[in-house]
């Protein structure tokens, strides 16, 4: 047995220890931001036609996310493109999407189904409006698209937004005047290859692979969109505000433009979610989204493009709570 000071020694020394511990997890607890646990769970996230910028960056985000995320089940889903992404966030059918912001404008122009739960998390990287014609065609404008068979993209599709307005702006009817065919960019090359259409439009990153492939194994150039065009284009007021004049540079496909660089229209994309999306997992994504930039613009040229600088410009979608506390927290 033990003497009576020994044994009243130990339980001071235990008492001071468990008082000691108290006072140093209320100190951590004072020092230590809490912040919210780490998201759990699965999301969706709509991309585009499987050989389209968007699923490939889908894709190449999706692996960034499984690491980031390591809780969270991620599921790619394909789509027509813009406006079909846009109905299926807004419906509750994914969590997450891109569109482009003509896309985004006229969704909420026209009131469509949940267009006021849409809400922007990331101003992401442009695309740019290639009309493909045959190297040797004699189509040099739009307004020669008269009488041509033209493939516009399909229903669902940014691409078939904006190539209705610039036929429009060329004084053609997109319907009667030309002969339009409601393909994507995946039946496009080969359709031009084949003969069956004499031009397609088309409406992304660049380079877009199912592009540059075509340039590599058949002879195609680029139709410049001028100036004049952009303008009557913009003309028409609301959601066209977005287009904006650019130029494709030299090295985009180069087979195809021969060392020039080709004037052409630009309309920025954004990351979209709805307000029912938890804030966490929202700030999660978007911080992502951001610090993946090199990793994939190495595969995917177009994510190199994304800037922390302009990413918080999601007009005309207000920002996603979640967004913004990712952006209060990188804020200098």
């Amino acid at each position: 047995m033990l003497p009576a000071p020994s044994r009243i020694g130990r339980r001071h020394a235990l008492r001071a220890g468990a008082a000691l511990a108290v006072v140093l997890g209320m100190l951590l607890w004072w020092l230590l931001p809490l912040g919210d646990p780490a998201p759990k769970g699965s999301l969706s996230f709509s991309t585009g036609v499987r050989s389209g910028v968007y699923q490939r960056y889908g894709e190449r985000l999706k692996g960034a996310l499984a690491t980031d995320l390591p809780h969270v089940s991620i599921k790619l889903q394909t789509s027509e493109g813009s406006q079909q992404n846009l109905a299926r966030v807004a419906a509750g059918e994914a969590d997450f999407t891109i569109a482009t912001t003509d896309a985004v404008a006229t969704y909420l122009r026209d009131r469509k189904p949940g267009y006021r739960r849409l809400r922007g998390c990331v101003r992401l990287y442009d695309d740019y409006i290639q009309l493909i014609v045959k190297r040797d065609s004699d189509i040099r404008s739009v307004a020669d698209l008269r009488g041509r068979r033209v493939a516009v993209g399909q229903p669902g599709s940014g691409v078939k937004l904006v190539a209705d307005r610039l036929m429009t702006a060329a004084g053609l009817d997109p319907v009667h005047d030309v002969t339009p065919l409601p393909v994507g960019i995946d039946t496009m090359p080969r359709l031009l290859e084949e003969g069956k259409l004499d031009a397609f439009f088309w409406s992304g990153g660049l380079p877009t692979t199912a592009v540059a492939d075509l340039s590599e194994r058949f002879s195609i150039r680029l139709v410049p969109l001028e100036e004049p065009l952009i303008k009557q284009l913009q003309s028409a007021g609301g959601s066209t505000r977005y287009y904006r004049s650019a130029v494709m540079p030299a090295d985009a496909y180069r087979n195809a433009q021969q060392g020039q660089a080709v004037p052409t229209v630009a309309v920025a994309n954004v990351l979209v979610t709805t307000d029912r999306t938890d804030a966490a997992m929202t700030e999660a994504f978007t911080r992502t989204v951001i610090d993946s930039r090199d990793r994939i613009g190495r595969e995917v040229h177009a994510a190199q493009l994304v800037d922390l600088r302009t990413a918080i410009y999601t007009d005309p979608l207000p920002l996603h709570e979640g967004a913004k506390r990712y952006y209060r927290s990188v804020k200098p």
